[in-house]
C-alpha cells in the first residue's frame, strides 16, 4: 500500500486536524455524531443553503464522496501539488473511483500447456511470454473472467517463436463490465497453429481490445474469432500491424461485433505485405446500432491475398465504414463484398485508394451493396458493382401518429433490435391500466462517487489538458482509459443544440448549481425508485404529472463513463414531467415508481433516431417518452 506524505505543517492545518480528530457537531446539517468536515456533511449544508424548502435528496447524498475529512485534506493538497499520480491506487480506493491497476511487464517464463478453467479469482492479470518458442501443445482459457466489473489483462509476446502451437479463448471476459484486454506480438513469428477466440467478451459493457503487431512474420498460422464481442456495448477493437508479413495466414470473423451498441473497429496495417492469406468477415456488424469500423493499409501490398466480406453490416442502424488504401499495390487480390452494408438505416461508407496500383487484380467484387458510398481514386481493374445501390429497407411509415406493436415500425419492417421495446413510448400510454413493456433500466456504469469540490477544482477537466489528465489517472495510449476520457471530454465540450445549456458536472454542488441557474432555487431531483419490473410487461398505475402535468421545463442528468462520478446535464425545455406506480400486471401489486419524461418538441432530432424507429414517424411530427433509468434524474420545479 502506497504511503501518503504528510500535509505541510500549518497553524492552521494544525487546528483543522484537531477539528477533524473531533466528532462533536459544530456546524448545522450534521447528524449527531457525523463529522462535520466531510464531504458528504458539506453537501448537507449546501443543499440547506441552496435549496429553498425541498427536503434533502437522498439518492444525491448517496452519491457522495465516502472520503474522510482527513482523507479529503490529503488528497487536496496532493492535487495542488500535481502529486496525485504517485499515490492512484490510495486515492481510487478511498474516494471510489474507477482506475486501472498498471500492470508491468513479466520475466517469467512458461514452458508448459495452460489451462484455465473457471477462473474468476483476479480481475488483473499479466500473461506475458505464454506459450513462447513452443513446439505443439495448447493453451486453454475456458469461461474466464466472466461477469466481472473491471477486467484488465494483458498478454505480451505471447506464443511467439512457437510451432504448431494452439491457444484457445471460450467463453473468455463474457458479461463483464470494463474490458481492457491487450494482446502485444501476439504470435508473432509463430509456424502453423492457430488462435481460436470464441464467445469472447460477449454482452459486455465497453469492450477495450487491442491487437498489435498480432500474428507478425507467421507462417501458415490461422486466427479465428467467432462470436467475438457479440450483444455488447459502446467498445472498441483495434488491430494495428496485424498479419503483417505473413505467409499462408487465413483469418476469420464470424459473427464478429453482432447486435452491439456502437461498437468501433479499427484495421491499420492490417496483412501487410502478405502472401497468399486471407480474411473472411461473415455477418460482421450484423444487426448493430452505429457501428463503425476503419480498414487503413489493409492487405496493401499482399501477394495473391482472398478477402470476403459477407452479410457484413446487415441491418445495422447507420454505421460508418472507412476504407483507406485497401489492397493497394497488391499482386492477384481477390476481394468480394455480398450483402454489404445492407443498412436498416443508411450509413456511410468510403473507399480510397481501393486498389489503387495493384498488380494482376483477380477480382473486387460488390453484389448487393448499399447506398451512400463514396470510391475515389479506385482501381478499374476488374471490378464489377451487382445490384449495387439497392435500397435496402424502404420506409413507407406515415406521420399519423398511431402507436405501432412493440418492435414493429409502421411500415411492418422489424425494428433493429437495438431499439428496445418500451424504450421509446407515446405519452397516451401513460395512463392507469395501460400494460407496456418496460425496457432495460439497470445501470451498466460501474459505480463510482462525487469527488468534492475541494479535490475537483483542482484536476482539469478540458481537451487541452488530455496529457496531464492521461498523467494523473495513469492512461496509456491507445488504452481503454484513454479513450473513456477523450469521449467524455468530446460530449462535454460538443456544442450546445438549439436552445440547450449544458454542463458537466463531477461534484453533487455543481449538479446543485446548475440545476438552480435554470429552474431557480425551488427545484427538487427526481429518480425512477429501483429496477423492478425492467425487460417484463408492466401495467401503469396511479399517474401524476409534475407541476399539474402542464408544459415545464427540466435539467436531466445522465452518466458518463470517467474515472469519478461524472453527469452530462442538460436543460429540456417543453417537456412534461410524471411520476407513475409501476405495477405486476398479474396480481397489479406495486413492484416500482418511475418517472417519465415526454419531450413535446421533436423537430432538432435526427431522423435516425431510436424513438423514431421504434414509434415511426420523424422529427418535429410527434412527441416521445421514455423513463428516468437508474442512476439518472431529472431536476423539475418543486411542486
Amino acid at each position: 500500500m502506497q504511503r501518503l506524505p504528510p500535509p505541510s505543517r500549518s497553524p492552521f492545518f494544525a487546528i483543522l486536524v484537531l477539528l477533524v480528530s473531533s466528532h462533536v457537531v459544530l456546524l448545522s446539517g450534521g447528524t449527531s455524531g457525523e463529522n462535520p468536515f466531510t464531504p458528504k456533511a458539506y453537501l448537507i449544508r449546501y443543499w440547506n443553503n441552496k435549496i429553498y424548502k425541498v427536503p434533502r435528496s437522498d439518492f444525491l447524498l448517496s452519491k457522495a464522496s465516502p472520503l474522510s475529512a482527513a482523507e479529503a485534506a490529503t488528497f487536496a493538497q496532493l492535487a495542488a501539488q500535481n502529486a496525485l499520480s504517485a499515490h492512484l491506487d490510495s486515492f481510487c480506493r478511498s474516494a471510489h473511483l474507477l482506475c486501472f491497476p498498471d500492470l508491468g511487464s513479466s520475466l517469467e517464463k512458461h514452458d508448459q500447456d495452460v489451462n484455465f478453467a473457471n477462473y474468476n479469482d483476479y480481475k488483473v492479470e499479466n500473461f506475458t511470454n505464454y506459450g513462447n518458442q513452443r513446439d505443439g501443445g495448447v493453451d486453454t482459457f475456458k469461461v474466464y473472467s466472466t461477469d466481472l466489473n473491471v477486467v484488465i489483462n494483458t498478454f505480451r509476446s505471447y506464443s511467439r517463436d512457437a510451432v504448431g502451437h494452439d491457444d484457445k479463448f471460450t467463453q473468455y471476459a463474457t458479461e463483464s463490465n470494463i474490458m481492457d484486454q491487450t494482446f502485444n506480438t501476439y504470435g508473432t513469428g509463430t509456424t502453423g497453429g492457430k488462435g481460436v477466440f470464441t464467445h469472447y467478451a460477449e454482452e459486455g459493457n465497453v469492450p477495450g481490445l487491442t491487437f498489435t503487431s498480432y500474428s507478425d512474420d507467421t507462417n501458415g498460422r490461422g486466427q479465428s474469432f467467432s462470436t467475438y464481442s457479440e450483444e455488447s456495448n459502446a467498445g472498441n477493437q483495434n488491430f494495428a500491424n496485424y498479419g503483417k508479413n505473413g505467409n499462408g495466414a487465413v483469418n476469420s470473423f464470424i459473427g464478429y461485433g453482432n447486435n452491439t451498441n456502437v461498437i468501433g473497429s479499427g484495421f491499420s496495417s492490417y496483412s501487410t505485405n502478405g502472401n497468399g492469406g486471407g480474411d473472411n468477415f461473415n455477418s460482421y456488424g450484423v444487426n448493430g446500432n452505429v457501428p463503425e469500423n476503419t480498414f487503413k493499409n489493409y492487405g496493401d501490398g499482399g501477394n495473391a491475398a482472398f478477402e470476403t466480406f459477407k452479410a457484413y453490416r446487415d441491418q445495422a442502424n447507420v454505421g460508418d465504414n472507412s476504407f483507406q488504401s485497401y489492397a493497394k499495390q497488391s499482386n492477384a487480390a481477390a476481394v468480394n463484398f455480398t450483402s454489404y452494408g445492407q443498412s436498416f438505416n443508411q450509413g456511410t461508407d468510403k473507399f480510397t485508394e481501393y486498389g489503387k496500383g495493384a498488380d494482376n487484380v483477380e477480382e473486387i467484387g460488390f453484389t448487393t451493396y448499399g447506398d451512400n458510398t463514396t470510391f475515389k481514386d479506385y482501381t478499374k481493374q476488374k471490378t464489377t458493382f451487382a445490384k449495387y445501390n439497392i435500397t435496402p429497407f424502404e420506409d413507407t411509415s406515415a406521420a399519423s401518429g398511431e402507436v405501432p406493436a412493440a418492435g414493429v415500425a409502421t411500415s411492418g419492417k422489424a425494428v433493429n433490435r437495438w431499439v428496445e421495446p418500451g424504450k421509446f413510448f407515446r405519452e397516451k400510454m401513460l395512463k392507469s391500466g395501460v400494460v407496456m413493456p418496460m425496457p432495460d433500466i439497470k445501470d451498466k456504469m460501474p459505480q463510482r462517487a462525487f469527488l468534492p469540490r475541494s479535490i475537483l477544482s483542482r484536476i482539469p477537466f478540458s481537451s487541452s489538458k488530455v496529457a496531464e489528465i492521461k498523467a494523473i489517472f495513469h492512461a496509456f495510449d491507445n488504452s481503454t482509459m484513454e479513450t473513456m476520457i477523450n469521449s467524455a471530454l468530446g460530449e462535454c465540450e460538443r456544442a450546445p443544440s438549439r436552445g440547450e445549456t449544458k454542463r458537466c458536472v463531477g461534484s453533487a454542488e455543481d449538479m446543485i448549481d446548475f440545476a438552480i441557474s435554470v429552474l431557480g432555487r425551488s427545484t427538487e431531483l427526481r429518480t425512477t425508485e429501483s429496477v423492478n419490473g425492467a425487460k417484463k410487461d408492466v401495467m401503469i398505475g396511479n399517474v401524476r404529472g409534475i407541476n399539474g402535468g402542464k408544459v415545464t421545463q427540466s435539467v436531466s442528468c445522465h452518466q458518463s463513463l470517467y474515472p469519478y462520478l461524472l453527469y452530462y446535464c442538460h436543460s429540456v425545455p417543453k417537456v412534461r414531467v410524471y411520476e407513475a406506480d409501476i405495477l405486476d400486471p398479474t396480481n397489479k401489486a406495486k413492484i416500482n415508481h418511475g418517472v417519465a419524461i415526454c419531450h413535446l418538441d421533436t423537430s432538432d432530432w435526427s431522423s435516425t433516431h431510436g424513438a423514431f424507429l421504434a414509434l415511426g414517424s420523424g422529427p418535429g411530427k410527434i412527441e416521445v417518452c421514455h423513463w428516468i433509468f437508474e442512476n439518472d434524474v431529472t431536476w423539475t420545479i418543486a411542486d
